[in-house]
């Protein structure tokens, strides 16, 4: 006994290389690479969903750390909440206007840019801009486009076909209608580019040897872009606009630069959900109740992207 005692203590050498380095346990050492991650999407991710679930649950809740009790009575708040109605209402007229309109324009466009034309590169430099410039700065732009009076640009092409001047951006008699139009205008505008440049990624991965059979066979260019180019681009479409639609409904930083911070001419007549959410939780300091909001948008956002997981799979069956 003493024996295989003795053989079962003594340590195995540990393997070496040719050159003497000591081999880790190759097991173990993917773990090394993932531990920076994993400590990352713990901290950052992890527990700030965690703890907006918890604080969404918690009534009366402050930063510091104390609560009356815990129920729903944010989420019964927040949706009896005038306002939060509003931003519904507005969000989901924004995202169903806005990116149905933005992908049919982005297919064209990108089926333009993909036309082997002498001096495309400027339009295609021309479409991408709105990538790399900041929002709320082109938005400050845009204000002036809409302005009321003759001196907008808008305003100005409309009077060329004899129409009065809109009030794009005011309000009269307690009612702006033409506030959501704005930033729609806006929303497709700055849409645009990222969706053209997903789709265009698509158009060039399309094996050409298509379009030439479909030349041989008489087929004209409208037959080929609805009976080869949009099936073909079909996953690509679908993406893009699951992407589209989840950045829609977080609309924040279109409504901004218009109204000076404000949501709308009325100061509330534009309210979106994100902007909802914001004003919940830093200006009116009830956490519990931004919280409630924000996972209600979460699970819309999710509904909607599963939805349209599940129409995508049926169109490829």
């Amino acid at each position: 006994m003493s024996d295989v005692k003795q053989k079962n203590s003594v340590k195995r050498p540990r393997k070496q290389d040719a050159e003497g380095n000591y081999i880790f346990n190759r097991r173990w050492e993917p773990l090394l690479y993932l531990i920076p991650f994993a400590l990352g999407l713990l901290v950052f991710t992890v527990y700030p969903i965690v703890n907006v679930v918890l604080m969404s649950i918690r009534e009366g809740y402050s930063l510091s750390g104390r609560y009356n009790g815990v129920g729903l009575a944010n989420y019964t708040q927040v949706i009896n909440d005038t306002h939060f109605k509003t931003a519904i209402g507005n969000t989901f007229i924004y995202v169903f206007t806005v990116v149905p309109i933005a992908t049919v324009l982005a297919i064209i466009i990108a089926n333009l840019l993909n036309q082997k034309i002498r001096g495309m590169a400027i339009f295609q430099t021309a479409y991408f801009l709105p990538m790399v410039t900041s929002s709320i700065a082109v938005g400050m732009s845009w204000r002036y486009l809409f302005k009321a009076d003759s001196g907008g640009v808008i305003n100005w092409l409309i009077g060329l076909f004899g129409a009065e001047p809109v009030n794009w951006l005011g309000a009269a008699q307690g009612k702006a209608p033409w506030n959501i139009f704005v930033i729609i205008i806006f929303g497709i505008w700055n849409m645009l580019p990222f969706t053209i440049i997903l789709l265009l990624s698509g158009l060039q991965n399309i094996d050409p040897m298509y379009y030439t059979a479909a030349r041989v066979d008489g087929a004209n260019s409208s037959k080929m872009f609805f009976r080869i180019t949009v099936p073909l681009l079909a996953p690509t479409i679908f993406l893009t606009m699951i992407i589209n639609m989840i950045s829609a409904f977080k609309v924040y930083n279109e409504v901004i630069p218009f109204w000076s911070g404000k949501a709308g001419a009325l100061g509330s007549n534009l309210y979106t959900m994100v902007y909802y959410i914001k004003e919940t939780f830093y200006s009116n300091r009830k956490l519990g109740k931004a919280a409630a909001a924000s996972l209600i948008l979460f699970f819309i956002i999710f509904l909607f992207t599963m939805l349209q997981r599940y129409i995508q799979k049926r169109f490829r069956d």
